[in-house]
Parts: structure tokens; sequence; C-alpha cells
């Protein structure tokens, strides 16, 4: 029975491990599918690893107390990781800051020196564990799968416990110092009762207050959320929210005035593009609410439903960014496909600027959402999305509007940013002479805006293979914009290809 307690807390252990290093690399590396990948992928090499020399060691010295060390190693090694990791992936961003692949080397390189070493000890249990417990030839297949099935429940808790329960309420330096101190005191069982002061030792640990988790220059707000790490900056007269590994500015307050210089200013076109005021529009990936805040003051009759999927986020835009400066806006707690699939409620127009760095969400770029995105549009209202562009590199921008015009009868591109493009689809098509003069009638603050909007106006055709939800490469073309333009002696680090940066 002891045995069998350490097997299950060890399953534990080797997937609360995963859990804690996507949250310890979001910081510095974001949470993108690469380095999911990197992740996964470390994690898998690190078990089958630990299970071959688990079991020739276990062949050579079928030792219970050999067995607590190891395991006793792995929750030692576990305590150190988020304390190493902090200072080790902030010198390896600032090192890899100007390398095109930056985010895959970076986070390929953080997960090798911080998690392999602690998953292979863990990953060495099962092997021994089987070795230790099977007495005969004939009980061998029972007793190995009785091990695996308790290895397999404990990863079952270990991935969903942390995710859904301790991270949220706890943090991940928490999470990962408890899961460790199971762990440690796991080895006791097997090592004998006085090895129980390691597991105390390493409980107390429990006690040190996570502190900041990435220094940031004017720091006011910080909290770790059920999907992404959260930052609020500060500087001068500006407030800047920062997601993951905190590159891209999601959101802009500025002190006096609704207008940012950033992306969030393309959206405030859209009205004159429609010649009339939208009475109702959705922004999906609302984030602190920027664009919001400003239709709040310069179209103060458009009514607002801001989708953000993360509340943390949004209760920093309600704290630092405006967010409830507009009485006309709703904000909605949601993912933005789902909710739009479930809403009843028809828009004039809809916003779609969620980035889940680098990559927009494929989800979010497929024929079946702009054909659900138009069904939920009033007669002539329109849809409009930031998508990423490279200077002389237009791949993902082309195939996310012609994605969009093989369901929409009109489709236009500004590239309104060196980085951005605002793309814009229409229920009803307009005559591009007409979008002209409806766009250099507009006076006041946004003249400046849809003049260039006006003289920069391209339409775009749809494509012979448009994007669905059973095949969107966006994290194929975006990575393949980002190394073809290092390779040209641009410098596509990640900032660049989002949001504008102070």
């Amino acid at each position: 029975m002891p045995l069998l307690w350490l097997v299950f807390l060890a399953g534990m252990g080797s997937m609360a491990i995963e859990m804690g290093a996507s949250r310890l690399l979001a910081p510095f590396y974001g949470s993108s599918t690469i380095v999911w990948a990197n992740i996964i992928g470390l994690v898998l090499a690190s078990l089958s690893l630990g299970y071959w020399l688990g079991g020739r060691i276990a062949d050579r010295r079928p030792e219970a107390r050999l067995l607590g060390f190891i395991v006793l190693a792995a929750a030692v090694v576990t305590a150190i990781v988020p304390f190493l990791a902090r200072p080790l992936l902030d010198l390896s961003v600032r090192a890899l800051d100007t390398v095109s692949a930056g985010a895959i080397i970076g986070s390929l390189l953080g997960s090798l020196f911080l998690f392999v070493p602690p998953v292979v000890l863990l990953g060495m249990v099962t092997p021994f564990a089987i070795r230790l417990s099977v007495p005969t030839v004939e009980d061998a297949g029972r007793t190995a799968g009785r091990i695996f099935a308790l290895s397999t429940v404990g990863s079952l808790l270990g991935t969903f416990l942390p995710a859904i329960v301790f991270i949220p309420l706890v943090g991940t330096q928490r999470t990962l110092l408890g899961a460790a101190a199971l762990v440690g005191l796991a080895a006791a069982i097997l090592l004998g009762w006085r090895w129980l002061i390691v597991g105390i030792v390493l409980a107390g640990l429990l006690l040190i207050p996570p502190g900041v988790v990435k220094a940031t220059p004017g720091l006011v707000f910080e909290e770790e959320s059920q999907y992404q790490f959260v930052q609020v900056a500060e500087r001068g007269d500006s407030r800047y929210l920062y997601l993951n590994e905190g590159q891209a500015v999601h959101s802009r307050w500025v002190k006096g005035t609704v207008f940012t210089g950033g992306e969030w200013d393309m959206f405030l076109t859209i009205p004159a593009l429609m010649d009339r005021v939208p009475e109702r529009i959705a922004i999906l990936g609302n984030a602190g609410g920027t664009t919001a805040r400003a239709y709040g003051e310069l179209f103060p009759s458009t009514r607002i439903d801001g989708v953000e999927i993360d509340g943390k986020v949004s209760e920093a835009g309600r704290l630092f960014f405006g967010l409830e400066d507009n009485p006309n806006l709703r904000v909605i707690t949601a993912d933005a496909r789902p909710f739009l699939r479930s809403t009843e409620q028809r828009y004039d127009a809809i916003m779609a600027d969620a980035y889940r760095q680098p990559y927009v969400p494929f989800y979010l770029a497929t024929r079946e959402f702009f054909a659900l995105a138009r069904d939920r549009l009033t007669p002539g209202g329109i849809v409009a999305l930031n998508v990423t562009s490279l200077p002389g590199d237009r791949s993902l921008v082309d195939a996310i509007a012609g994605t969009l015009a093989t369901e929409f009868p009109q489709v236009v591109a500004w590239p309104a940013l060196r980085f951005n493009t605002l793309v814009v689809g229409f229920d009803e098509p307009v005559p591009e002479p007409e979008l002209r003069r409806r766009l250099l009638a507009a006076d006041g603050e946004l003249a400046s805006l849809t003049q260039l909007f006006a003289r920069d106006l391209a339409t775009i055709g749809p494509i012979d293979d448009p994007w669905t939800d059973d095949r969107a490469p966006v994290e194929w073309t975006t990575d393949r914009m980002i190394v073809a333009y290092g390779a040209g002696g641009g410098t596509a680090t990640v900032e660049q290809l989002l949001p504008t940066a102070p």
C-alpha cells in the first residue's frame, strides 16, 4: 500500500509540473501552440527517459529505500524550480530578444533546464514500483496494470486540480511547492518517518510570498488568471495592459484623450465607413476596454457588448482603464465564438481584436466563423478584424481577408500601422468610390484617420483555398512570416507582430 500511494503521488506531481511549466513560461514566451508543443514534447521525452532509467536501476538494485531517495530528489528539485525559473527565463528573454524564433528556442531551453530533471526522476517511479511489487511472473500483468492505473489517476488529478483550483487560488509558485511537499512526504513512506522533516520543510516554503513574477517598469497590477498572466504598468500619462510574455500592449489608457496612436484607433473609422453611427456593436477581445472607451466618448449613443474571455483582464480594465466609464458598455465574460454562437443579439458591427500571442486564434479566422458573424449582423452591417502584417509580407492578411471574402460580398483592407492591418467585410457591397467619399466626408478628430483609410484602401477578393475549422494554418503562416522577415534582415520579435507597444 505505501508503494501504491507513492506511485499515485508521483503521477500527480509529474503533471502538476507540466501545468506549472506552462504558467512559468507564459510571462516570458507566451502560451502559443509552439510553446505548449515544447512543454508537452519535453515532458513526454522526460517520462520516457525516466521509465527506461527506472527499469534499469530497479533491475540492478531493487531496493525500496533507493526508490524513496529518487522520489525525495524529485521533490527537492521541483521545489527549486519556481525560484530558479524567474531569473533564468528573464536572462534567456534578454539574450533571445532579437532572434526571430526566440519564443521557440527560449521555451525549449527553459523547459529543458527547468522541468526535465524532476520529470525524469518522477518517471522512474512506475517501472521501479512494478519491479518491487511483482512477486511472481504470474502476477506481473495484474500488478503492472494496477500501478499504471494509479499513476494515470494521479496524473489526471495533477492536470485538473492545478488548472481549475490551485493555480487560480494560490498561484503557480505555491502550486508547485505544494506538489513538491506532497511528493516529499510520499518519499518518507519508504524512507522512514524521520524523513518527514524534508516534506515539512518543503511545505514550509509555501509561506514565502510569491513577489513580482516579472519585473516591469511602473508595475501597478499583477495577477495570474485561469487563462494567462496579467500585468498593468503606468508610465507618464499612460497605462498599459500586458498579457503573458508582456511584450505586446493589449489595452492602453491615455490621460485626457481616447486616442492612443495604436491599433485600437483603427476601429474608430467604422462609423464613417457605414455612413452612420452604429446602434449596437460587439467587440470580441475587449481586453481593458480601450476601443469601448473611445466609442463611449465619440459615439455615446452606441451600445456595446464587450466580450472578454478572462474576467481578471476585465477587472484590470475596471481598475485602470475606465472600463465602467461608458454606461452603454456591457462586459461579457465569455470566449468570442461560443458567445457569438449562443447570442440572439444582432449587431451593426462586429469587431474582432482577440490575440493569443503571437497568433490570431484559428477559430476566429475561418469560413465557419465568418459565416456565423455575418448571420449575427443587421442588414448592411460589417465585420472588422485586426490582422498582423509585416513590411513586404501580407501572407496572413491575404489569407484571412481572402477567407472573409468567401462569406462576404465585399472585403477591403487598410494597412493602418506598420504591423497591423484593418480588414473589413461588408454584408452589403458598397462601391469603392462611395467608400472613399464617406471616409473623406468625416470631420473633426477622426478626419486624419479616415483620410489615411481612404488613401490606402484596397479591395480583397476571395481565395481559392479558404481557411476552415478543419484547416486554418495560423501558426504555420505566422511563424513563416517571422522567420522570413528575420532572414531578410528584419528583427521580427513578438512585440512587432502585435498591437503597438510604447
